[in-house]
């Protein structure tokens, strides 16, 4: 991961000042790494040896940053990170831009390391992710999404980049085709379970860990998980109250509690997180045919870190 972090500044420069003001900003912001340290993890299960590892977990977090700030101008974010968010610095623009730059700099990476099928998986999910982010604006605001509705954002939004994350370890390694599916899967399995948390969390979490104050997801009007099932169990007055709040957009300061209190009510936050729980358990299955090596051990820890950040 040291040599991941030096590569990704390298690779930040520009003779555009504003670039690598806003990439630093929230690439130095304190983030977990998660998705580079998975690649390199599964390209040391399958005894990869040479620097593309490196590459391409530097590829994949550029990918990530790029995404984050193309999402907080979408959701008109204000906060990242327990930052503010750099369209709030630099404006709603320049953040797009520079996610721009960011997207072709890790396409560059990718190109170096010189696997067309790396290439193929990382610019598949690049495609993908960018469908889930379209699929949340049709989904977003709309009471009506159903769980599978809502799950399909999450495989599309967050958990590709995780499936092609990990797959492209064993493939730059020249691995059988089901330690590379073994790997995708988990990944994936472990990037929705990652989602479902966030989810839970945003309405029951605490601020310092969050970044993001609690009840963001509520203010932004975004339809998630626990609010889908809340909708589904709730009673005709409080599906009214969730069509005004978050369909209606005419949400204020009072109805958060009051949010949080149906949430309770109908067990909606508990059930999200038993439901990443259950996505955690399937990640954790996949890892089955690297059974008994040290980095599957590890990224069998992966799993519990991702869902006990619920507790």
């Amino acid at each position: 991961m040291g040599r991941v972090n030096a590569f990704i500044l390298s690779r930040t420069g520009s003779e555009v000042a504003m670039i690598p003001e806003v990439a630093n900003h929230l690439i130095n912001s304190g983030g977990k790494r998660l998705r580079p340290m998975l690649t390199l993890a599964t390209a040391a299960l399958s005894d990869y040896r040479g620097d593309g590892d490196v590459k391409l977990a530097s590829a994949v977090e550029f990918m990530h940053t790029a995404t984050l700030l193309h999402d907080d101008v979408v959701d008109g974010s204000e906060m990242r990170r327990g930052k503010l968010a750099a369209r709030m610095l630099w404006g709603n623009e320049a953040s797009v831009l520079v996610g721009d730059f960011l997207l072709g700099q890790a396409f560059k990476m990718m190109v170096e390391v010189g696997s067309l099928e790396a290439l193929r998986i990382l610019s598949e999910a690049a495609s993908v992710i960018a469908e889930g982010e379209v699929m949340q604006l049709a989904a977003a605001k709309n009471t009506a999404t159903t769980e599978d509705e809502y799950l399909a954002v999450v495989r599309g939004k967050t958990a590709e980049l995780f499936a092609a994350a990990c797959e492209v370890g064993p493939v730059i390694a020249g691995r059988p085709r089901e330690e590379q599916a073994a790997a995708r899967s988990y990944g994936m399995n472990l990037g929705i379970a990652f989602q479902l948390v966030d989810d839970a969390l945003d309405y029951g979490g605490r601020e310092a860990k969050l970044g993001k104050k609690v009840g963001d997801d509520f203010r932004e009007g975004k339809i998630t998980l626990p609010v889908v099932l809340a909708y589904r169990r709730g009673t005709a007055e409080e599906r009214a109250f969730w069509k005004r709040t978050l369909e209606n957009g005419e949400a204020e300061d009072s109805d958060l509690s009051e949010a949080m209190r149906l949430l309770t009510k109908h067990g909606a936050i508990d059930d999200t997180i038993a439901r990443a729980r259950h996505y955690g358990a399937i990640a954790r299955d996949a890892l089955g045919i690297f059974r008994g090596r040290a980095e599957a051990e590890a990224l069998v820890d992966v799993v519990e870190f991702v869902t006990s950040r619920a507790h």
